[in-house]
């Protein structure tokens, strides 16, 4: 029988309930944001990437925020993912082994982010130019937590090479990793240009565990190629699902239509109502302010909206400026994944 997106996978000794997954979103991606997604059908949603680190030394931001597991996601199928980022193999073990306490099924570790900040500490996609460093940080994950690891990594740092095909393999070999998510670009590049997807084939052919596809996807159409051209076991959704979680219905197929306005804004105040249980009326009233332009593009809405809710200061006062817009025609904007 043909694959589906509908499928069942198994990631290591656990069962993944279909195979369209949520991308770890710096800075976005906690637990009410993995929650939507999983309300829409995800059958996996990762966490934004968290510092080894922070967790070894005991931020309290860390520790009581990035951390948080809320009970409602295990209110669908589907393990929870934590991802973490760091180089130093002990101080790796030490981390992974508190996710695992914390409740995590999974151990992601991010060896593709581009960003300076992060490859300058020798980890992210830096980890691509040391093979043994990423081997030895990935050991140590699975030995501190007991859990089942994975990688998400780029083809490359710069463009015209392919080390991290060689990395992937290795991990596999050397250090026993459950899975890998592929972005098939390199990290010089970060979200332009085209994936290359017949190297991500090539990585599916040569690999003896699960890969994941991440990386250009415009579209439900377009995912689904992506699936069927590559013949990896999982796509992988990022930024095309900020503030479209409908997205990964219709990839899996149950809703072809774009949201109206109405759901759009229903939903909008959904994720205001997390926000505050989150992290209070006053934090939560800043941390929005990342979030609303999402919501304010779904909706066509335009700039003075966006003004409005960027100088908005409470909570309140945005949700004011959220219900003041008109929901009764359909939208028909759609993003990239």
């Amino acid at each position: 029988m043909a694959r589906t997106l509908h499928d069942p996978w198994t990631l290591g000794p656990l069962t993944i309930p279909n195979r369209v997954v949520l991308a770890p979103l710096a800075g976005i991606g906690n637990w009410f944001v993995r929650l939507q997604a999983k309300r829409y059908g995800a059958g996996l949603a990762v966490s934004e990437m968290v510092s080894s680190f922070a967790i070894h030394y005991g931020n309290e931001k860390t520790m009581t925020e990035l951390l948080r597991i809320h009970p409602s996601e295990r209110d669908f199928a589907g393990p929870i993912s934590i991802q973490l980022f760091g180089h130093d193999p002990d101080v790796m073990r030490s981390a992974a082994a508190v996710v695992a306490e914390r409740g995590a099924d999974i151990i992601d570790l991010n060896m593709g982010c581009p960003v300076p900040k992060v490859m300058k500490t020798g980890a992210g996609a830096a980890m691509l130019k040391d093979p043994d460093a990423a081997v030895a940080v990935a050991r140590a994950a699975a030995e501190g937590s007991g859990l089942p690891v994975t990688v998400k990594l780029r083809a490359s740092n710069k463009l015209g090479q392919m080390e991290g095909v060689d990395v992937a393999k290795r991990l596999v070999e050397e250090a026993g990793v459950a899975g890998i998510t592929f972005h098939p670009r390199s990290a010089a590049v970060r979200h332009k240009g085209v994936p290359d997807y017949d190297l991500a084939a090539r990585l599916v052919d040569e690999l003896p565990v699960p890969v994941i596809v991440s990386g250009g996807m415009a579209g439900a159409e377009h995912i689904r190629w992506v699936f069927e051209h590559t013949g990896c076991e999982a796509v992988m959704l990022a930024r095309g699902a900020l503030g479209n979680p409908w997205l990964f219905a219709q990839v899996l197929g149950e809703r072809t239509g774009e949201p109206t306005r109405e759901e759009i804004v229903r939903e909008w105040e959904w994720v205001l109502d997390r926000a505050v249980e989150h992290l209070g009326e006053d934090r939560a009233a800043r941390y929005l302010r990342k979030f609303h332009p999402w919501y304010v593009e779904r909706l066509n809405a335009g700039r003075e909206v966006q003004d409005l809710l960027q100088r908005a200061e409470t909570i309140a006062e945005q949700r004011a400026v959220i219900r003041s817009q008109p929901t009764q025609n359909p939208v028909l904007s759609s993003a990239a994944a």
